[in-house]
């Protein structure tokens, strides 16, 4: 089974393509973050849909409990924004709504870069941005980071267990010694993995300049359309609510 950032490619349920995810949390960067065309009411139903796609595809992909877990956060705080923040007054207003709003915002395309990075190999990734011919000084740093969230996990999971062992804890006789025993090896950590993360990037070749070839098979099909669809109609709505089509 793979983690919250680790690609688990035998049970990723529907198989996207590199491309489609990109777009998808390009839209919700726009639309659900940004804010773009909220004044238009099938572009925010649009975009209300479009931000629940990720928690579907975390179901197809298997991980049905962290999809039940992101919908419940995101659903409850949607909730509050909708019932709550509209009857609030004075400082309770600006507390509730600014975090309502902040929430609702970030967990559609956290959401998804969850997913992204749970079911995509780096090859494929790699693969994608080679097909879309961006710059390696883009590729390089992206391809790194697939690597760098699973393995910057795997040393904290292990900093835990190690300061468990010496009764070092939260609730322990040694708590106050918590950030100093574990956020300081955490942040060495970061900067060797990152290190280490690029050097092995480039010895692979990444940084050559003639054409790398590549094993993986990717590629736009059905389930590619139909999320493709999903993702383009706001900037349909958009562009025919900015013309006045639609209001």
């Amino acid at each position: 089974m793979g983690g919250l950032f680790t690609a688990d490619v035998e049970n990723r349920g529907l198989v996207l393509d590199p491309r489609t995810k990109l777009l998808v949390m390009i839209t919700l960067v726009i639309f659900a973050l940004g804010g773009t065309g909220s004044d238009i009411l099938l572009v925010r139903c649009v975009t209300v849909a479009v931000s629940v796609l990720p928690i579907i595809l975390l179901i197809t992909a298997g991980q049905r409990k962290k999809a039940l877990l992101f919908g419940l956060i995101y659903g409850g705080i949607k909730l509050l924004e909708i019932f709550v923040v509209s009857k609030a007054t004075g400082a309770a207003l600006t507390v509730i709504g600014l975090c309502c709003m902040v929430f609702v915002r970030l967990m559609p395309g956290l959401i998804m870069g969850a997913y992204m990075l749970s079911s995509t190999t780096v090859s494929e990734f790699i693969a994608a941005m080679h097909r879309m011919h961006v710059p390696q000084q883009i590729t390089i740093p992206m391809s790194v980071m697939f690597r760098f969230f699973p393995t910057v996990l795997e040393e904290f999971s292990a900093i835990n267990t190690a300061m468990k062992m010496r009764g070092i804890s939260l609730g322990g006789k040694h708590s106050g010694k918590l950030i100093e025993y574990r956020l300081v090896p955490l942040m060495v950590c970061s900067v060797n993995i990152g290190s280490e993360l690029s050097a092995a990037a480039l010895t692979r070749g990444l940084g050559v300049k003639v054409r790398r070839t590549n094993i993986c098979k990717i590629g736009f099909h059905l389930p590619d359309g139909a999320v493709l669809l999903l993702a383009a109609a706001p900037y349909v709505l958009w562009i025919l609510g900015m013309i006045g089509v639609v209001k």
